[in-house]
């Protein structure tokens, strides 16, 4: 077998859910990413080789979500059988449980290399379809597979999504503190109700979100990343979250959220003001005040989404 035939590359963007109001429904990509380097194997072997962050915590042979992916994919197109197994090489530049979407990208990189070596047989909604599937909601693997941001709805099982650039030229900054926090126990937390006042606090600001980013008014987006939903709930899970917001805005930033469930905390400005070295020392200090440790990463929004690598 020529394994070159059974290869592909891939690049896949980290990602931030949420966005603020944009609960469960809007999500972005971003210029940090995860590599993957798959072949598709005739045998039942599954080897796992991952470097970078969080290395370590990668599972190996078939608990992989990588394999799982692939997998899936084989299964949806009919060739599982033809293909048992895998050499799964990974670079991670993406942090676990921090709410940039690692599991999107293991499972998008998963999808879009397995879909290239078979030679495209689904298209990128397809890939949608089966990401959603297997990360149980759009909102990150949306925009890991479209780029830019994303705006998604499940509608009878079935998810439809809208993706597009905004017309602000925005640097992200990024907090990324020194722990992990779950997904599931950012979800504990939330309450089963909500009141209609917060209701319309949020889709207000998330309508104004999308009319200011397609419009490019910036004049708007410091009415637009607040959120009653989700956020004053998680707060207590991130140590600091209420002053570091506070500093980036007073730094410059248009507002800030938590980046998916978090522990990430995200803030937003023009690149234009080139205020984002002065934003990421406000929001360093501000954890820091609460004896939390963290760096901050300066990234822009992907345009481009999952892409094959080819030399």
């Amino acid at each position: 077998m020529d394994n070159k035939k059974n290869r592909a590359r891939v690049r896949v963007p980290g990602t931030s859910a949420n966005c603020g109001p944009g609960f469960d429904c809007l999500g972005l990509a971003t210029t940090i990413y995860n590599y993957l380097d798959l072949t598709l194997l005739k045998s039942s072997k599954v080897i796992v080789e991952s470097t970078g962050e969080d290395a370590d915590k990668i599972p190996r042979g078939r608990r992989n979500l990588t394999w799982q992916a692939v997998r899936r994919l084989l299964q949806e197109v009919g060739r599982e059988d033809e293909f048992k197994g895998a050499i799964i090489r990974m670079k991670n530049n993406v942090p676990i449980s921090r709410g940039l979407g690692s599991s999107s990208t293991a499972i998008v990189a998963g999808l879009t290399a397995a879909n290239e070596i078979l030679g495209s047989p689904l298209n990128r909604h397809g890939l949608l379809k089966l990401a959603t599937e297997l990360e149980g909601h759009p909102d990150n693997v949306a925009p890991a597979i479209f780029g830019g941001f994303t705006v998604s709805v499940m509608d009878k099982g079935e998810v439809q999504t809208f993706s597009f650039l905004p017309r602000i030229k925005l640097k992200l900054i990024v907090a990324v503190p020194d722990f992990e926090l779950s997904t599931q126990l950012a979800r504990k937390v939330l309450p089963k109700n909500v009141s209609m006042k917060d209701a319309i606090f949020n889709v207000s600001r998330a309508s104004m979100l999308i009319a200011a980013l397609v419009e490019g008014r910036e004049d708007l987006l410091p009415l637009a990343f607040d959120d009653a939903l989700h956020q004053p709930y998680r707060k207590k899970l991130v140590p600091g979250m209420t002053e570091v917001f506070e500093a980036a805005k007073a730094a410059g930033a248009f507002g800030s959220a938590i980046s998916g469930a978090g522990s990430c905390l995200i803030a937003f400005t023009s690149a234009r003001t080139q205020l984002e070295e002065k934003i990421s020392s406000a929001m360093v200090e501000a954890f820091a005040a609460h004896n939390i440790n963290s760096k901050a990463l300066i990234l822009d929004v992907d345009k481009q989404g999952a892409k094959i690598i080819r030399r």
